[in-house]
């Protein structure tokens, strides 16, 4: 989230020349100018000047020093000044989003937003509610990161709380994959950041609006691949096809769902059945594409014949499982197409190497709490990731942090956590 728009000029400050510095060092800051800021408290360590400082080093980049200024300023805010350390609270939290800390207490975030609101402070209270809902979207909890916007109203809001707004509605949007919601709010998205006046504001909408028009997933029927893009992906699940959908790991026919995120054998004999439809699948073939065998013997046959029958048995509202001669082949009841909505990568990893594609740094505990893993699990895919030169790590041990070059030429939004949970 782009801004650290938490506002300090607002507190229980004096009317003093030496206080004005402090207004127009926050001032600087809402403008998105740092350095600005810096050159009017810089040098001071009262605490709303230490609060305004750790932002501005946000701004910078510089986290972990904001962490530190901004718990200082907390301490030695007096007992009267609740609402100072709420805002406080509320940068720290945001510094932690911005650094993929999300070891932060979101109780601690939940007290200052009550705190804010009791005293009135509309502003940094809707700003605590987006941080809110920032750290849901990062962690794959799409339905209450949706709820939680649903109550924001906007209002009289700054125009970059208004953007900042707009543009997680369309990360929601984006992950519902509804094209034509993500473009709506976007655009309001856009004129609000245009209202800003902050650059780097406006580069986070226009990356937004870009990722619309790269290719999400590649669409495999009969044999033949294409790229879409996310409304063509939106027009493919919308039709009466049978669709696997790689991207989510289930299938689908009309508003009939199944699930297979949890049954990955399931899902691998799937996807090989329906990618080769309308022919059939040789039985080692499939063994070697569901059991990773580096052999074929009789065990692995009889499971494979196991298999068969349990995904038969989920299928049943969709498609059959015909046998043939040299192996199974998948007949869809509808009488339609078989598509098969693959990723724009491929592999185990590629949910953790979506994450890592947005140009942050990711500790391991983070990168398994977005993802639902064992932090041991992320380790391993992290180790053999960097073996082949597609990530890159910087610290040690509990200072270790992980990094990868974005995708190239695609949109990943489909690979994000929050996704397979997607309706």
């Amino acid at each position: 989230m782009t801004g650290f728009a938490v506002d300090f000029a607002g507190g229980r400050l004096k009317h003093t020349p030496m206080d004005s510095l402090v207004a127009a060092a926050a001032r600087a800051l809402a403008e998105g100018n740092p350095l600005a800021a810096l050159k009017r408290v810089a040098l001071r360590n009262d605490p709303p000047a230490l609060a305004l400082r750790g932002i501005a080093m946000a701004q910078l980049g510089e986290h972990e020093r904001a962490r530190q200024l901004l718990r200082r300023a907390a301490r030695e805010f007096g007992p009267r000044e609740a609402v100072l350390r709420a805002r406080c609270v509320t940068a720290e939290a945001e510094v932690a989003l911005a650094s993929r800390d999300l070891s932060f207490s979101p109780r601690a975030l939940d007290s200052a937003l009550r705190t804010l609101e009791a005293h009135g402070d509309r502003t940094n209270a809707l700003y605590a509610r987006l941080i809110a809902v920032k750290r849901h979207l990062l962690i794959g909890r799409l339905t209450e990161a949706e709820r939680a916007l649903s109550g924001v109203d906007f209002g009289d809001a700054p125009a970059m709380l208004v953007a900042i707004g707009e543009l997680l509605t369309a990360d929601v949007a984006l992950r519902r994959l509804k094209t034509r919601s993500v473009q709506s709010a976007l655009d309001r998205a856009r004129r609000a950041s245009e209202r800003a006046e902050i650059p780097a504001l406006s580069a986070e909408v226009d990356q937004a609006l870009a990722a619309l028009e790269r290719p999400a997933a590649r669409l495999v029927e009969a044999g033949r691949q294409r790229l879409l893009r996310l409304g063509d992906v939106e027009a493919v699940l919308a039709s009466s096809n049978l669709i696997v959908d790689a991207c989510r790991r289930r299938v689908r026919a009309g508003h009939k769902v199944v699930s297979l995120a949890r049954r990955p054998v399931l899902f691998a004999l799937l996807r090989a059945l329906a990618e080769a439809w309308p022919n059939d699948v040789a039985r080692d073939a499939l063994v070697f594409e569901a059991f990773s065998a580096r052999t074929v013997n009789q065990s692995h046959r009889a499971r494979l014949r196991v298999e068969v029958g349990r995904l038969r048995q989920k299928l049943r509202p969709f498609a059959a499982i015909s046998a043939t001669k040299r192996g199974f082949s998948l007949l869809p009841r509808s009488g339609g197409n078989v598509l098969v909505l693959a990723p724009p990568i491929d592999g185990a990893d590629a949910a953790l190497v979506a994450l890592l594609g947005d140009g942050e740094a990711w500790s391991t505990s983070a990168l398994a709490l977005a993802l639902g893993s064992s932090q041991r699990t992320v380790q391993r895919a992290l180790s053999s990731l960097e073996a082949d030169g597609r990530v890159r790590s910087f610290g040690h041990g509990r200072a270790r942090r992980w990094l990868s070059r974005p995708v190239s030429g695609f949109t990943t939004s489909l690979l994000l956590p929050s996704a397979l949970a997607a309706g």
